[in-house]
């Protein structure tokens, strides 16, 4: 895109005040990241999708979203090899798109990263009520507490967030584990089948798959937030390619496994408005309560823990790198003597804990994440196509297998994710396309004529830049 920027001086000691902490994570602790941003949706949210197209309906969209995610993470790998900076999604789209393109990407990854937290709090909450525990009332401690103690490990460290996030989300895989060996003897094929109202494999027809595309991808939402730790990978050439796709296929059994077994053991009735599917499936499966059940729903709230954990560890760097580059205020990317950086794990924790606190609508604030998420799929496939074509020479340490044939399918699917997410929820989107609107006129009258030459970001742009110039 030609839109004009004007580049400003900075001090020499510009990025000293601004750098993350190096080899920080290995591709065994960033698969763990991949995992840990989605494992809350195993546990919870999926199964509203039943509600929205019958089993079969989340069937076909869970095995369509499971497409999408699986080219847009061989894409993504690609791309992390190739530009292994802290920006991740808004780095391709700046190099591929231009300042405006890669800024309107950085914020709808944003805007998925800033909200989800507020949302998971709101679940964690509502967890913490149903298990009656501490004796609360009101959640708005349990999201003051979340807040505080997450924000602050992060601020601590990041060797320190990652290797905590990493056991939280051990203990959350073991409690779905032990689920899934519980509800083998439970299947039955017939209960996949015994919705109220619906009728056959599709009771609500194809309309019915396209809405519960929205609840299908609670099983793979947010795994695209492994590149953003590059700049903290030992080697991210290697290691951020083999974390993606490692944490995609844990991500993959889980969600095959869990479509099949907690309807097929439970019926599909049962599950279709739970807000705990998982315990209630137990229930319905073994007629009552039993150790499974319990050990299930109380280990469940870790695995809201892990995602709400990482994803808080997502918005800092994504607000990192669009501050740095000059696109957002630049106080928002100091970093501290630890390497963290402190202001923009701050003020979007804040502003999560008031959105959790004020609205208390977990659905509402995900689903908004959610469109935020399509939207940003959509500008990543078309960086990576873009890139293919117009970069062929470019350094590629990792290929992604079929090329723009993989991400194309992705970006047809992406599409249809964000008509989904508009269907279902037109507040949502309408509130995401509000903020989108509010941060495009700022990067216009202002942002553009104040970027930052020296952020790495705008680096890789420029040396493109420079490229097709001389040739």
């Amino acid at each position: 895109m030609g839109e004009h920027v004007e580049y400003e001086k900075v001090g020499s000691d510009y990025l000293e005040r601004r750098r993350l902490k190096r080899g920080a994570a290995g591709w065994v602790l960033l698969a763990g990241l991949g995992v840990s941003y989605v494992i809350s949706g195993d546990f919870a949210g999926w199964n509203f999708g039943l509600a929205q197209g019958g089993w079969g309906g989340l069937l076909i969209a869970t095995a369509l979203m499971a497409t999408m995610y699986a080219g847009m993470v061989f894409g993504l790998a690609e791309l992390a090899a190739a530009l292994p900076v802290a920006g991740a999604g808004y780095g391709f789209a700046r190099r591929a798109l231009g300042p405006l393109g890669g800024f309107a990407t950085g914020v709808a990854i944003l805007v998925e990263y800033a909200i989800a937290p507020a949302a998971i709090s709101v679940f964690i909450g509502g967890y913490v009520e149903a298990l009656g525990l501490f004796g609360l009332a009101n959640s708005w401690p349990v999201h003051l507490v979340c807040f505080a103690v997450f924000v602050g490990v992060h601020l601590y460290g990041v060797g320190e967030a990652l290797r905590l996030m990493f056991a939280i989300t051990a203990v959350a895989v073991v409690a779905l584990l032990a689920f899934v060996v519980g509800m083998i003897p439970k299947f039955d094929a017939d209960k996949l089948f015994d919705l109220a109202g619906g009728d056959g494999f599709l009771p609500f027809g194809f309309t019915g798959a396209l809405g519960a595309l929205v609840y299908a991808i609670w099983f793979f939402l947010a795994v695209e937030g492994v590149p953003l730790a590059a700049e903290e990978a030992r080697d991210p050439r290697r290691d951020v390619p083999r974390g993606i796709v490692a944490a995609l296929a844990v991500l993959l059994l889980f969600a095959g496994a869990i479509l099949v077994l907690a309807p097929g053991g439970a019926g599909s009735e049962a599950l279709r408005a739970s807000d705990n599917p998982l315990p209630d499936a137990v229930r319905a499966a073994y007629g009552g309560d039993n150790a499974l059940a319990r050990v299930v729903g109380h280990v469940g709230l870790a695995g809201l823990v892990a995602s709400f954990f990482s994803i808080i560890f997502a918005y800092s760097r994504q607000l990192f790198a669009l501050s740095r580059a000059g696109y957002l205020p630049r106080w928002l990317s100091r970093t501290g003597r630890r390497g963290t950086p402190h202001w923009a794990l701050v003020v979007p924790g804040v502003i999560g804990f008031a959105l959790a606190a004020l609205t208390r609508d977990g659905a509402r604030l995900i689903n908004i994440a959610v469109f935020g998420a399509a939207l940003s799929y959509v500008l990543m496939m078309v960086s990576h196509i873009v890139l293919r074509i117009r970069e062929p020479g470019l350094e590629r340490p990792y290929r992604t297998p079929g090329g723009v044939v993989t991400t194309g399918v992705a970006l047809v699917l992406a599409v249809a994710a964000v008509v989904a997410t508009f269907v279902v929820d037109e507040l949502a989107a309408g509130v995401t396309a509000g903020i989108l609107a509010v941060a495009l006129a700022h990067f216009w009258f202002h942002s553009r004529r104040h970027l930052v030459a020296a952020a790495p970001e705008e680096r890789f742009a420029a040396d493109e830049r420079a490229r097709r110039e001389a040739g």
